[in-house]
């Protein structure tokens, strides 16, 4: 099961993982559904240990506006340690994990394939170190975005 850590001891775990080849996503991940999972399994075939930085309440709210997230960040946390995939869960309270990236120097980094490579927070910090970049196919009607519309109109929004 997966756990939700602190950075500074990810960092200290990070030193000791010399042999394996972390792997590192991110998101904001408010309501967890099926397009999630599959995205964390594509990425933990991709490597050893999969880390994945969630945006804190706060970051949420200056990406996504006063009304998100839906849930707050220790729910969020929680509900993804717990999946099978997901070795760790580390928050970030800045805008992108690039500070996070950087402490954590990951040997893969995976986004969906809905951002082009040059617009992945990361990718060129990755890559200078000898790291790779990795874009996932989504799957099509699996998103926050289409979930939140659905509740929306069910509930004669």
């Amino acid at each position: 099961m997966g756990r939700v850590i602190g950075v500074q001891r990810l960092v200290e775990l990070r030193r000791s993982w010399r042999s394996c080849c972390v792997v590192f996503t991110n998101g904001v991940f408010d309501l967890i559904h099926y397009g999630h999972l599959k995205l964390l399994e594509d990425c933990k075939i991709m490597g050893t240990v999969l880390i994945v930085g969630m945006n804190s309440d706060a970051s949420v709210k200056k990406i996504k506006g006063p009304k998100r997230p839906i849930m707050p960040y220790k729910d969020r946390s929680k509900l993804l340690a717990a999946l099978k995939p997901v070795d760790y869960v580390v928050s970030f309270g800045e805008e992108t994990p690039l500070k996070l990236i950087k402490k954590l120097k990951p040997d893969v980094l995976v986004k969906g394939a809905d951002y082009k490579l040059e617009e992945i927070v990361g990718a060129k910090e990755v890559k200078e170190w000898g790291g790779r970049v990795k874009r996932v196919k989504l799957l099509p009607g699996r998103s926050t975005s289409e979930l939140i519309k659905k509740i929306g109109k069910l509930s004669g929004r």
